[in-house]
């Protein structure tokens, strides 16, 4: 039986911030100009600076990280079960990881009612400065390029190879964006630089909103090989935008073990829904971590260097989506522990589809609602009564999936905007020919970067 493992010890210097795709757009209206800190100095070029790339100075970090990857798959896997009470047939894909990081970049400019709400909802533990510290650790912990030609070089391992010889690639980026002469408090902008790796760059959200709109995508849609080309859609960043914060991730990695192409044919799926359909069904016969538990099978794939995986939960149709319901981080954890390595008959269809989510309505229901009201508490975030109080408007969540014999891609994006105011003779068998649940993790940490279900694999051919 394979044992949960513990956090790596190996804290390196972060490259930049890792986080699905996070963004932050903060705003509120200003009265006169202010004078900028040194530290917040405009970019001469009035345009969003990159993130720092090696992570804003940020010294070697120790802290423990298990309780902030419980609460995190914990808080996904919830939000997850929301979104499937939405729409119980629909195929979803996210990344806990990207919402997870990018409110807590937002948290360190909460105060009040407003910070503990946010802190309970995103089951943010610890709190406080150790939160961060946590973060920056899991971040250090990780395999994480800064998404540059150079960096990726370096984050490449194993021995299968992709279609630009990349094997493996899983690169992040944070950056700061803010409102030219708008008085962000020195507290605020040192924490985000130190833990998060973002440097700010100023710009003129008040006069020209749209180019910094379009920077800021394009910022974004560059870290991520353009799997996320418009965070932001048209409208969301406007003149009263005071704060962009954003982190980008790209995750692409060969299975250790590819599936013969030629062995891929039709195979029916019967979605949740019970209708059926053909779709191309991947086989390969091999020794993967199995079990099965309570009627569900769990399968875990390795990518190639052996950093990472992907793991499949398997219910009977007709239990789906109780066990959906059920699940929660503990109960991840002890079924992907009580896998044991032994051959495999696999089979798993195809899939490529991408999530756009709008979370601030489903963030309210599960616990945070003052963000989103007037009585909103960012008073960390900028100096005196630079502005009419903040408040959260749009949560927005975009992510992108693509599974084939090869191996898997995946990004993800999170924008937060602020406004004014057993063994038998015979191999077992995986086939996934009915709805199924994924997750993409890093196995040293524990950390579960993406999760999804497939509902309707035709849907996603």
């Amino acid at each position: 039986m394979e044992r949960r493992p513990p956090s790596s010890p190996n804290r390196r210097r972060l490259l930049s911030a890792l986080a699905g795709v996070g963004a932050a757009g903060l705003a509120g209206c200003l009265g006169a100009d202010s004078a900028p800190s040194a530290a917040t100095a405009p970019d001469p070029a009035g345009s969003p600076a990159p993130a720092t790339p090696d992570g804003g100075g940020l010294p070697d970090v120790d802290a423990p990280t298990d309780e902030y990857v419980a609460g995190n798959a914990d808080f996904g896997l919830a939000l997850l079960g929301r979104l499937a009470d939405d729409a119980p047939n629909e195929n979803r894909f996210l990344s806990p990881y990207s919402v997870g990081v990018a409110l807590a970049m937002t948290y360190a400019g909460a105060r009040g009612e407003t910070r503990t709400e946010l802190a309970e909802t995103m089951r943010f533990r610890p709190t406080g400065e150790a939160l961060h510290e946590s973060v920056a650790a899991l971040r250090a912990d990780l395999p994480l390029s800064d998404g540059s030609a150079e960096e990726d070089e370096t984050s490449t391992t194993g021995d299968s190879t992709g279609d630009d010889g990349a094997p493996f690639r899983l690169s992040g980026a944070n950056a700061l964006w803010g409102q030219s002469a708008y008085p962000f408090r020195e507290e605020f902008l040192t924490t985000l630089e130190r833990y998060y790796g973002a440097g700010l760059g100023r710009v003129n959200f008040r006069k020209r909103p749209e180019k910094a709109r379009k920077a800021i995508n394009g910022w974004v849609a560059d870290r991520t090989e353009e799997r996320i080309p418009d965070l932001f859609p048209e409208g969301t960043i406007d003149a009263r935008t005071r704060l962009v914060l954003a982190n980008a991730v790209y995750f692409r990695a060969n299975w250790a073990d590819t599936f013969d192409e030629a062995a891929t044919e039709p195979g029916e799926f019967t979605a949740l829904d019970g209708s059926t359909d053909e779709v191309p069904m991947m086989r390969q016969k091999a020794a993967f971590g199995f079990t099965e538990a309570d009627g569900a099978k769990v399968l875990k794939l390795p990518y190639a260097g052996g950093t990472t995986e992907m793991a499949l939960l398997l219910p009977p149709r007709e239990r789906f989506r109780a066990f959906e319901r059920s699940l929660d981080a503990d109960r991840l954890a002890d079924l992907l522990d009580a896998t044991e390595e032994r051959k495999v008959d696999v089979r798993l269809p195809q899939f490529e589809f991408r999530s756009k989510l709008k979370l601030a309505k489903r963030l309210a229901a599960m616990g945070m609602p003052t963000a989103f009201t007037r009585r909103a508490n960012f008073d960390g975030m900028a100096e005196g009564d630079a502005d009419a109080n903040l408040e959260l408007g749009s949560v927005l969540h975009e992510a992108y999936v693509r599974v084939d014999e090869q191996g898997t891609e995946a990004a993800a994006a999170t924008g937060v905007e602020v406004v004014n105011t057993s063994a038998t003779p015979n191999p077992p068998t995986f086939r996934a020919d009915r709805p199924f649940l994924f997750v993409v993790r890093h196995r040293p940490t524990c950390a579960v970067l993406f999760l999804g279900r497939v509902a309707d694999a035709a849907a996603a051919a």
